[in-house]
């Protein structure tokens, strides 16, 4: 078979095929375009899923009839001004979106430049139908429809309108998140579904596109390391989700999609989220033009680096120094689901009396008043109602007063303990609330915590186990642990062989106090098992520093005094990372005092 030269039309239609692979890949276009024309507002509108028809509309700079017409010419840009491409800081520059567009669908342009006379030109699946004047503002307008309607081929793996609407609007929102100062609209059949105004800042943006509640529960980031800063928002670990669909990564302003931000996620949230759970992340990356090739994917959706590891070490290390910074901040108050199962004790109606019983303080089980004789009539009523229950049934208290005053709020944020619920949760009055702590979760991450310090060089505090115990595994089981051993010590764990198929636990950390030292030592042999392919040693020792502080810390049921409570309280303050326990849950919770009076009614 010999080589031909393939036509224009079917030219199109293959790189059509690479930019345009669904509506949502066509709107991006548009509105990059929108983007880099200077436009202060654009305005979007899908019918059907944007299968049927897309249009974008901006205020722009506009074009002029012989601009317009170049721009349906592939390789025709304005973006471009001289052939250094590694130097492009436009969102587009390939001059192929326009035609490729065209060539499979019925594209209408209109625009109009600032004194000049609005024209409009259409072009029906690569064939110029009609042009002429149009009246519209500055800016210019684009029209898409019946997309891939001549080419069924493409038609039928489209997916659903309502896919493809969700498609279209996640295009739009990652767009609109790169730049708060410009007003986005868009609808979809006739409703409005996403409306931001310009001028944003950028926490205010990520909230507004993402969940409004990210805006109280989120941390700053903010480095710079050599020519390259990272800023942007990220979740408080106890504020998550259970996919991965609300991270974005921006750089030089541009959204992509990349596998370094999953991998560097991990790593920044490490131990601190459950592995199934995952944070809401907005991270903005600038990096000198000449160390990222933007030229690698013709949607221009991914990017490479010329130094992805140090690009990750950025990521990784100020995600962790920002979270580091907010020690022990939790989600700040309470779902609202949670506040709703508050409710007041439904009370039933009473006939009216002219006493009520009253009790005395020496016998506060019998009434004041007492009975009536045997054979006299009560004319007011005929029994005493007893409130007293029956002493067993009491609900034992503290014995242990709990009178210290409350502390400033920027003293101690967790204020002072008040008592104790469930032998599990900590009640404490803080200045401006009811704080409530999880206990073992709270101790677990400090314990975490401590441990981790030992990792980097501050020795765990060792207790020698006055008998050595024998613990027997499989012979692969005590493989693994014999050759950690010198970095279990670090942590506090003295272990040797002690046989093919056994080995010998001479010490464990003195934080951990009387544990199972068999289940203790399997543990750690399943946490090095099971991750062994996958991360390095330091990485599998940090899962092992987490089973170990599950192991010793304060559990649910143990009762504690008040002076325990508020060293718990006074520690966790000033820990990093004690406002999650290792799996990504609150260790504490804040019911501020409005919250508490709209409870009773007061407001």
């Amino acid at each position: 078979m010999s080589i031909r030269r393939l036509p224009e039309k079917l030219v199109n239609r293959i790189a059509a095929g690479e930019v345009v692979e669904r509506p949502a890949a066509a709107l991006k276009e548009l509105v990059e375009n929108a983007i880099d024309a200077g436009s202060t507002r654009i305005s979007v509108r899908i019918a059907e899923g944007g299968i049927s028809r897309l249009e974008v509309e901006d205020d722009g700079c506009g074009m002029t009839a012989a601009d317009m017409a170049l721009a349906l010419e592939r390789h025709a840009t304005s973006k471009l001004p001289t052939d250094a491409i590694e130097d492009v800081t436009t969102m587009g520059f390939r001059g192929e979106a326009l035609p490729s567009i065209a060539s499979v669908a019925r594209l209408t342009l209109e625009s109009r430049v600032a004194g000049g006379d609005g024209w409009k030109r259409i072009v029906d699946n690569g064939v110029v139908v009609a042009e002429g004047p149009a009246a519209l503002a500055k800016g210019a307008r684009v029209m898409v429809e019946n997309l891939f309607a001549r080419v069924p081929a493409r038609r039928k793996f489209l997916r659903s309108g309502r896919s493809e609407y969700a498609a279209c609007l996640d295009a739009v929102r990652r767009l609109a998140m790169a730049r708060p100062d410009i007003a986005f609209v868009v609808e979809h059949d006739g409703r409005r579904v996403l409306d931001v105004q310009g001028g944003q800042d950028r926490l205010a943006r990520v909230a507004a596109l993402t969940q409004r509640e990210l805006a109280a529960n989120s941390i700053g980031v903010d480095l710079d390391r050599g020519d390259v800063h990272l800023g942007g928002v990220i979740s408080l670990p106890t504020y998550n989700r259970g996919i991965a669909d609300h991270q974005y990564l921006f750089v030089n302003g541009r959204p992509v999609k990349d596998r370094l931000l999953v991998g560097a996620l991990r790593g920044a949230y490490a131990d601190l989220l459950a592995r199934d759970r995952h944070p809401v992340v907005a991270l903005f990356l600038d990096v000198p033009t000449s160390e990222v090739d933007v030229n690698v994917h013709p949607a221009k959706t991914e990017v490479r680096f010329r130094d992805p590891q140090l690009i990750r070490g950025i990521i990784v290390g100020g995600l962790r120094r920002a979270l580091d910074e907010h020690g022990f901040r939790s989600v700040q108050r309470p779902a609202e689901a949670a506040l709703a199962a508050w409710q007041p004790e439904p009370v039933a109606p009473q006939p009216p009396t002219l006493f009520a019983p009253y009790l005395t303080s020496q016998n506060p089980a019998a009434p004041m008043f007492g009975a009536p004789d045997a054979g006299t009539t009560a004319l007011l009523h005929d029994r005493i109602v007893d409130f007293a229950p029956p002493r067993d049934a009491l609900p034992m208290g503290r014995a242990e007063p709990a009178t210290a005053p409350v502390p400033r709020g920027e003293a101690h944020p967790l204020g002072i303990a008040r008592g104790q619920i469930a032998k599990t949760y900590i009640v404490a009055e803080a200045e401006d609330g009811l704080v409530i702590v999880d206990q073992h979760a709270a101790h677990e991450r400090l314990v975490l915590e401590q441990l981790r310090r030992g990792m980097n060089g501050q020795a765990v505090p060792s207790q020698g186990l006055l008998l050595p115990e024998v613990v027997e595994l499989d012979e692969p089981a005590c493989d693994r642990l014999e050759s950690a051993a010198p970095q279990l010590a670090a942590l506090g764990v003295e272990l040797e062989r002690f046989g093919p198929a056994a080995v010998m636990v001479r010490a464990t950390p003195a934080m951990l106090g009387a544990i199972d030292c068999h289940k203790l030592a399997t543990d750690i042999a399943d946490d090095l098992a099971g991750y062994d392919a996958a991360l390095g040693l330091s990485e599998r020792l940090e899962l092992v520093a987490a089973t170990m502080a599950c192991h010793g810390s304060v559990r649910a049921g143990r009762t504690l005094s008040v002076a325990e409570m508020n060293a718990l309280l006074r520690t966790m303050e000033v820990t990093p990372h004690s406002g999650q326990c290792n799996h990504g849950r609150p260790t504490w919770v804040k019911l501020a005092m409005d919250d508490v009076e709209k409870l009773f009614g007061r407001k």
